[in-house]
């Protein structure tokens, strides 16, 4: 039996309240199509494959960056190298991977920081975020996914926090395998953190849009280091 007309706009009210209420990062979880603002990246493993959906639209910066180093061929034959593990909760945490200290492939200049704060994107479970050093502006070519929310890494008064700039639509099982490796060795805030037996990356592939390579000159080919299994 159809609806009254005024229940059927009551109905049609709270579906569009439910709709427009859910973060636009939550409808973008698909790993087979793409989505409007954001890029989708593949990023082939040694321990399975990695689909990222990067949010051009609330961090241009960061994900422009990224893609640098996706399509220059950059992130290919790098490795995830990092495992952090909460003590609390073995489970949670972060995996870390890209170029390392390989400053041949850092591609110039670094990326400005894009905090939480300013973008709206949170440190989430499966939130892609861009590694640094000690300066905020000081982003290359290495990232971290996240298991489990990991709000320490967002913005906050004193402090400028990591720019989040994407989310894992495929493959989580594999960051958490990564995750549940091995780790030793490290120094400061990574020891004990280092993966034992590093998990290769083999190729970095942009999925959607095409490939805009720098044309820049590739001095990690010319002696790349040793393959990583």
């Amino acid at each position: 039996m159809p609806l009254p007309l005024p229940s059927r706009r009551l109905f049609a009210f709270l579906f569009a309240l439910l709709v427009f209420s859910i973060p636009d990062v939550a409808l973008a979880q698909s790993a087979t199509k793409p989505t409007p603002g954001f890029v989708r990246v593949r990023l082939e493993t040694g321990m399975g494959n990695i689909v990222l959906a990067l949010d051009q639209k609330r961090a241009p910066k960061t994900v422009a960056n990224f893609l640098i180093y996706v399509d220059d061929g950059r992130l290919d034959g790098t490795s995830f190298y990092r495992a952090f593990r909460r003590k609390d909760d073995s489970k949670s945490g972060f995996v870390q991977g890209g170029i390392d200290t390989e400053a041949r492939r850092i591609y110039f200049p670094t990326v400005e920081l894009e905090p939480t704060d300013q973008t709206g994107l949170k440190h989430l479970d499966g939130t892609i975020s861009m590694a640094r050093h000690k300066y905020p502006d000081s982003g290359t070519g290495n990232f971290s996914i996240q298991v489990g929310p990991n709000p320490t890494l967002d913005a906050r008064p004193g402090y400028p926090g990591y720019a989040a700039f994407g989310q894992v639509v495929g493959g989580m099982d594999v960051v958490k395998r990564i995750m549940a490796l091995d780790t030793c060795c490290g120094r400061g805030v990574m020891f004990g953190q280092m993966i034992k037996d590093r998990v290769a990356i083999k190729r970095a592939v942009r999925l959607d849009g095409e490939s805009k390579p720098t044309g820049a000159v590739k001095p990690w080919l010319v002696a790349p280091r040793g393959a990583i299994r």
